[in-house]
């Protein structure tokens, strides 16, 4: 006598899960979001260009403001591991002193702005989901944070903050200015002369602070 065993069915990776398919669609909301803007892109519209249908992109996204969150926080996670990469790489150099790593991260991020620029153009636009401002102010107090302490700042001191934080708005500045570039020769002018200015303000800086009575 035997008996059937039945075996459990393989779990279907719903389509929106699946890697290629993610990026399929990420790349197609980014298309539309470019396009059309945030408040007139179709959700109908970023299906149809992704392949998925619109009930599975609304049940794992919610909707625009998901997508519009998720392609945020790619870039935003890509700009700081590319900027840990580089200064592990100068540290591995015996680099140490502060602003020449400060440059050199900040080169790394100019970059990734440079090579992204048709998302990080899109994120700075104001058209975008409610809130979306908030979080990303709550993003630049970060990053002002994270520079303070690679700069060696005590940034609750008001002279501190403030110059970390005009170095890091400069950054920003040059970001958004690199969409602009006809090419990669006047996108890389652009960061030679970002990085020039840096050093400079520094060492303005600094000498001020000596001089001080």
């Amino acid at each position: 006598m035997t008996h059937d065993t039945q075996q459990p069915a393989a779990q279907e990776t719903p389509a929106a899960d699946r890697p290629q398919a993610r990026r399929a669609l990420l790349d197609a909301a980014l298309e539309v979001f470019t396009e059309r803007g945030y408040n007139d892109a179709s959700l109908a519209e970023i299906a149809a260009r992704s392949g998925i249908d619109v009930g599975s992109l609304f049940q794992h996204y919610g909707g625009k403001k998901g997508l519009y969150l998720e392609l945020w926080e790619d870039f935003r996670e890509e700009q700081e591991r590319r900027t840990a990469r580089m200064l592990a790489e100068a540290r591995s150099r015996g680099v140490e002193d502060p602003i020449t790593l400060f440059v050199e991260g900040a080169r790394a991020y100019l970059e990734g702005a440079w090579e992204n620029r048709r998302i990080g153009r899109r994120l700075v636009e104001e058209d975008g989901p409610a809130g979306f401002d908030t979080l990303r102010r709550q993003w630049d107090r970060a990053w002002v944070r994270r520079n303070a302490r690679l700069l060696e700042v005590d940034e609750r001191r008001r002279a501190g903050r403030v110059r970390v934080i005009v170095l890091t708005t400069i950054i920003g500045g040059a970001a958004r200015e690199l969409g602009d570039c006809a090419d990669e020769a006047e996108a890389q002018e652009v960061m030679d002369e970002v990085c020039g200015i840096l050093f400079h303000l520094w060492s303005t800086s600094l000498a001020g602070t000596d001089t001080a009575v």
